[in-house]
């Protein structure tokens, strides 16, 4: 199985997709409809549905008004794709040690891939000694990298208490989880994507506080003491360490877009130079026009390559050189409206909701719960300055991490339908 999830980062592409990749989900789902009694009505089945819909009724509506800019047919799998999760879940059947186990393989994945792969030792070398590199290891560009990395990271440090605890094999759980942490740590470092890092930033943030706020409430204040005392210290060496070693890095990566900032800032417009940061304003420019003219329905399949190339005051070179927005909600407003964006918002809340109640049920662990908080976090940031899921890299990690929530969540659902409604909030509860 580590050799399959290691192929798919290498050669998954949404032909893949649709052939044998997504045989796995289409099973799962034609299992949901037939055997999924209790989670048939469930929201992320009527979502998909919705999705489809929204997608022909865009795509009806630009071939009527507008044949000349409608694909020759709808590509209903645009959105459908975000939906592959539904047969992840069903297989997964609940389970926590099945879930932790998936995503496991797909951390050991990514390690194989960026330790043996065929770019793999070149990448480090060149983006270890020339600060200007961005090393992207084969999958995609140094953003899509970044994205495994800083989901790869968070995980580490979320289920982190799983790996240290006294037990079995302490001594080797713990030596891997420093050699991952450190993996990932330099790969966020060296793919220099200052999305990723606010991301990381915000989310990291949220599961700390959120953390902070059980042990208040339901551990003696001793405990809370002890905890914030050990974070602090790990932050700091963490910072330290880090601060050393890619001093130069940060502080380049965050300095090379001051002039673009300030010229936004001071809503100097016309002044704002076509930089990483100024070309994401520009086309974000252009996309807020088009949404206007059709903010229901959007523009269709088509709509993020239709923005840039068919603005006439973006400069040729733009408009030659780039074919999506680098902003996920943008490229789904232009294309499907406020109904496509409105699918997706639902999906979040569901998933955000749903994870609430399982962990409140004592279906799902803790620690699983402050995952999903702090990915869907990272997830949704890291989306505003770049359009992973119009891309496999994105569109896999959703399913992967949606699909062992969303497994709790319906365990959950089926489990209250049977009449237990039993409640255990305990961050460390395994449900096998």
């Amino acid at each position: 199985m580590c050799t399959l999830l290691y192929g798919g980062l290498r050669i998954y592409q949404p032909a893949i997709g649709e052939a044998g990749g997504s045989l796995v989900a289409l099973t799962g789902l034609m299992a949901v409809l037939v055997w999924g009694r209790g989670i048939r009505g469930s929201a992320p089945l009527w979502l998909l549905l919705a999705a489809v819909l929204v997608q022909l009724l865009s795509w009806v509506l630009i071939a009527w008004q507008h044949p000349d800019w409608a694909a020759s047919n709808p590509k209903l799998d645009r959105m459908a794709k975000w939906f592959l999760f539904i047969g992840v879940a069903w297989w997964l059947g609940g389970s926590t040690r099945h879930t932790l186990l998936l995503w496991g393989l797909a951390l050991f994945g990514l390690l194989l891939m960026v330790t043996i792969g065929e770019q793999a030792w070149p990448e480090w070398q060149r983006a270890l000694t020339k600060s200007w590199y961005r090393p992207a290891f084969g999958i995609q560009n140094a953003q899509h990298a970044a994205l495994f990395f800083g989901a790869g990271l968070l995980g580490l440090i979320v289920f982190a208490g799983r790996c240290w605890h006294i037990g079995s094999y302490a001594w080797l759980r713990r030596l891997v989880w420093l050699v991952l942490f450190s993996v990932l740590l330099c790969g966020v470092a060296v793919t220099q994507t200052r999305g990723i890092w606010l991301g990381l930033l915000l989310a990291g943030s949220a599961v700390a506080m959120a953390a902070l706020l059980w042990l208040w409430h339901y551990r003696h204040p001793r405990h809370l003491m002890r905890w914030m005392a050990l974070g602090l210290v790990g932050l700091v060496l963490v910072g330290a360490v880090a601060g050393v070693a890619f001093h130069d890095t940060v502080e380049r990566r965050l300095a090379k877009e001051n002039e673009a900032i300030a010229n936004i800032l001071s809503g100097d417009v016309a002044s704002v130079p076509y930089s990483s940061v100024g070309v994401r304003f520009h086309t974000w420019r252009a996309a807020g026009q088009w949404f206007v003219e059709r903010p229901l329905v959007g523009w269709g399949d088509e709509a993020r390559g239709l923005v840039i190339k068919n603005t006439d005051w973006l400069p040729d070179h733009v408009r030659q050189q780039f074919g999506h927005l680098h902003n996920t909600t943008l490229e789904i407003l232009v294309a499907y409206g406020v109904l496509g964006l409105g699918v997706m918002l639902l999906l979040t809340a569901w998933v955000a909701m749903g994870t609430w109640r399982a962990w409140r049920a004592g279906v799902m662990p803790g620690d699983m719960a402050l995952f999903g908080l702090g990915f869907l976090i990272f997830f949704v940031v890291v989306n505003q300055f770049e359009s992973y899921l119009s891309f496999w890299s994105g569109t896999y990690l959703f399913n992967l991490v949606l699909g062992g929530l969303v497994s709790h969540i319906w365990y959950w659902q089926v489990r209250g339908n049977r009449g237990d409604h039993s409640e255990s909030i305990c961050l460390n509860k395994k449900v096998g």
